[in-house]
């Protein structure tokens, strides 16, 4: 019965606290508190002004906080193509250029806009609600790693979202996803169609845009204009944009192996996927040829990374030698698969509107499962014909595009899709524990079980044994 009474207490205040803003939205200046339900977060003394209202933070039993959105000004997001959408600025008040592409995702944002994959694309949201759960503090792990977010700052271009939430509440929320744009100067836009952007990115493909805020969006105009210009990113080398400019090491104090990393734009859940399995990493610039140190490191990582591989023609050449030379384990995710795959001699192209969520299947072409993934790319390998000593590995279960490649005879494998997830599905992490299996399989560390890549369970189990 209390329970009942909990429960219709928490719905009285929520609904007062609805009508009380109603109110405040038609009076020109008006201030009210509320008594909180006990576990219940509410908004105290908030104060709006000429019907708006101004921040204000209050914290909660548990620590979460809501937050009130500052006065929001005028934004428009013009796709190249002619298309205007009208919204809001909750963001930096500055406009941008950049890739229109569109996430799936449900949750996560913080690990998304943090992905260094997004690096100059305006990230459009199909989730409707946004912000909600504000955004984390940059807190560490135990090996110096960030907790929440996958780099040191925010790397989309901008954001458009359906529907902000101007209060958030959750435990480890320090800031509103706004005040997280504001700070990183990056612009964002609510109360737009997302669907209907959506619809216009899948027909036509991901499409060169142009984020106004605020004077700047007043003179936006409809339709196609071909003196406007719409600088594109892809004509940057975004990898070396955002790759580590000198080597770095991160250990574990229980390490056996050291794994030499290729930073293409590397997830720091990569790094910690790789460090808390029991491995030291060194992590070099995206142009280093690590066959230089090959005799230092006991297997090679290549990571993710923005933009096309087109630009990345050092990095090729230099596995194109690992291959042949390295004589040791290689995994490559996201561009370290593309990469991978041109030095094997496949081809690459650019997908129509890319493959970016936390629900895309993907099938081991071994044995036949399907797994859910999570994902962020905009290009794919060609695995029409496979050079010789090569496979495939893992095909998208929607649109047929390759999602890895493995080679026959070596133990070099790679995928397209984000086994580190962060956010999204853990489903093939198991692929570090297959890695590093391999790795110390070959130094001699554990005995050689024939572990495959087809079988999740025996992977596992081979770290168990010595975990």
């Amino acid at each position: 019965m209390s329970s009942i009474r909990l429960a219709a207490s928490a719905s009285l205040a929520r609904n007062a606290l609805s009508a009380a803003s109603r109110h405040a939205a038609h009076t020109s200046r008006t201030a009210f508190t509320l008594t909180a339900v006990r576990g219940l977060a509410m908004v105290k003394d908030s104060t709006f002004v000429a019907g708006k209202p101004v921040t204000t933070k209050t914290q909660n039993e548990q620590g979460g906080t809501f937050q009130w959105a500052q006065e929001l000004q005028p934004a428009v997001l013009k796709l190249k193509s002619g298309e205007v959408f009208h919204g809001s600025s909750f963001g930096a008040q500055n406009s941008t250029f950049g890739e229109a592409v569109f996430t799936t995702s449900l949750v996560g944002y913080p690990e998304s806009m943090t992905d260094p994959s997004y690096r100059g694309q305006i990230l459009v949201f199909t989730q409707p609600l946004i912000g909600n759960y504000g955004v984390p503090g940059n807190v560490k792990d135990e090996f110096g790693l960030s907790k929440y977010f996958e780099s040191d700052r925010i790397q989309v271009a901008g954001i458009v979202v359906n529907d902000y939430a101007t209060r958030y509440s959750h435990w480890t929320a320090v800031e509103s996803l706004g005040q997280w744009c504001q700070r990183y100067n990056v612009p964002a836009i609510s109360g737009v169609d997302t669907r209907a952007i959506v619809h216009l990115l899948r027909s036509q493909g991901s499409t060169l845009s142009k984020l106004s805020v605020g004077d700047d969006a007043v003179s936006v105009k409809a339709g196609h204009n071909a003196s406007e210009e719409y600088p594109d990113p892809l004509a940057r080398n975004l990898v070396a944009e955002v790759s580590t400019k000198v080597p770095y090491t991160i250990t574990n104090p229980i390490a056996d192996v050291n794994i030499a990393i290729i930073d293409c734009g590397v997830k720091v859940n990569i790094l910690r996927c790789l460090v808390e399995r029991g491995a030291n990493v060194t992590v070099f610039p995206w142009n280093y040829d690590v066959n230089k140190v090959a005799n230092q490191f006991d297997g090679l990582f290549i990571s993710n990374g923005p933009g096309s591989p087109s630009t990345c023609t050092e990095t090729v050449e230099h596995l194109k030698s690992a291959i042949a030379t390295f004589n040791k384990p290689i995994f490559g995710i996201c561009m370290g698969n593309l990469l991978l795959g041109m030095a094997a001699g496949l081809d690459v192209y650019k997908l129509p509107f890319g493959n970016r969520g936390h629900n895309q299947p993907a099938i081991n072409v071994l044995n036949g499962r399907c797994a859910i993934t999570s994902q962020n790319h905009g290009y794919a390998l060609n695995d029409t014909n496979m050079p010789t000593d090569w496979a495939k590995f893992y095909v998208n279960a929607n649109d047929g595009s390759n999602e890895g490649v493995r080679h026959l005879h070596k133990p070099i494998f790679s995928v397209q899709f984000h086994p580190e997830a962060k956010g999204g599905p853990q489903d093939t992490e198991y692929l570090f524990e297959e890695f590093l299996g391999r790795v110390r399989a070959q130094k001699g560390l554990t005995p050689d079980i024939n572990v495959s890549a087809a079988e999740p369970v025996a992977a596992t189990t081979a770290v168990a044994a010595y975990a």
